[in-house]
């Protein structure tokens, strides 16, 4: 079975879903509102809160144009929405991580540079990887040569780039990889989610666990996350903030501690019905049903010993605690061992063979 260790437990295709809180730079600079939102996480049900590391220069041009909704947005440069975010440094994020641990919450942050590779190595308990980062061929070999397990979002991505940068993790180093659905998307109307794409990704990558990282507006039921982890996504990732209502990019389609506490409330339940196993066999709880539910070969009328058995001596009636209809064919033609009754319940006992 298919399974990569994420910080304390261990995910594979059967699993309750592992729940990254993406907060992302939702805290706007804060530390004390980035603790909050650890607190918040937790509190809600996520396994892991996670960060965005970078500095301005170092991920986008100057010239670097918006591809979110600039309606919610209005920021038209990467390069000046990102400057907004930047100002945590190292020591912040080693104080992020050690509130994490005293919260008792994995603590993760995207790297968006080879700096932030390095401070971060000591600190998470594996690598979440961007969409964007995909094709940084050069930039994922160094995460891989970390030897962490990495989890990659690929988003606007083909599956020959898919293939490219599995190879390119798989041959620096990195031996558990996971690989989420992701549209590119802020927001990802319903209608481009996409959410069958999770079912080619497994199909694709058997080898691999798979998940889904949502840009979807959030809804009461949490209709997407819910739908991915049924179509097999057991790690899910979504934008998480104290207030939706706040202005910026990631605030508005996020979800906050009361989305997450209902979806993962669902989710308990959805994860008791799906089951433990795909093999279909009774449970332990049908035994009570097979015995009396199903039916044998009964007597239709008296019959004396030593009487050849025909159809118009035989019906099919609960319970099914004598020879079973399956043995239809094997009962006719058989003798009685003894004088029955009708509604006599067969037994293989009361038969004797043609061979006999």
């Amino acid at each position: 079975m298919n399974e990569i260790f994420l910080g304390k437990r261990k995910i594979n295709s059967f699993s309750k879903p592992y729940i990254i809180a993406e907060i992302g730079v939702n805290h706007e600079g804060s530390m004390d509102q980035a603790k909050r939102l650890i607190d918040q996480a937790k509190q809600g049900g996520a396994d892991a809160a996670k960060f965005q590391s970078y500095k301005a220069g170092t991920l986008a041009s100057k010239n670097s144009p918006a591809y979110w909704d600039t309606n919610k947005e209005p920021t038209s440069s990467q390069y000046a929405l990102f400057q907004k975010y930047d100002n945590f440094g190292p020591d912040d994020y080693i104080a992020l991580a050690e509130h994490c641990r005293q919260t008792d919450i994995d603590f993760l942050s995207t790297p968006f540079d080879d700096d932030a590779i390095e401070f971060l190595d000591p600190i998470v308990p594996f690598f979440k990887i961007a969409s964007a980062d995909l094709t940084n061929v050069p930039f994922l070999r160094k995460v891989a040569a970390k030897g962490k397990p990495v989890v990659l979002s690929t988003g606007a991505s083909t599956l020959g780039e898919i293939d490219s940068a599995v190879k390119a993790l798989t041959q620096a180093g990195c031996k558990d990889l996971a690989l989420l659905h992701c549209i590119l998307n802020y927001p990802t109307v319903n209608d481009n989610a996409h959410l069958r794409m999770i079912q080619g990704l497994k199909r694709a990558y058997p080898n691999n666990i798979i998940g889904y990282s949502d840009h979807t507006l959030p809804d009461a039921a949490m209709t997407s996350l819910v739908t991915a982890y049924l179509l097999g996504a057991v790690i899910l990732e979504k934008h998480f903030t104290h207030d939706k209502n706040l202005p910026g990019n990631d605030h508005y389609h996020a979800m906050d501690q009361q989305d997450l506490a209902r979806f993962v409330a669902l989710i308990e339940t959805v994860h008791t019905l799906l089951g433990p196993t795909e093999h279909k066999e009774p449970i332990a709880t049908e035994t009570i049903s097979r015995k009396n539910a199903r039916r044998s070969i009964v007597l239709a009328r008296d019959v004396i010993a030593g009487h050849q058995l025909t159809a118009d001596d035989l019906t099919y009636k609960r319970p099914g605690t004598g020879v079973s209809p399956l043995h239809w064919d094997e009962v006719l033609n058989c003798r009685t061992s003894t004088a029955l009754r009708a509604d006599h319940i067969l037994q293989w006992q009361d038969l004797v063979s043609p061979q006999v």
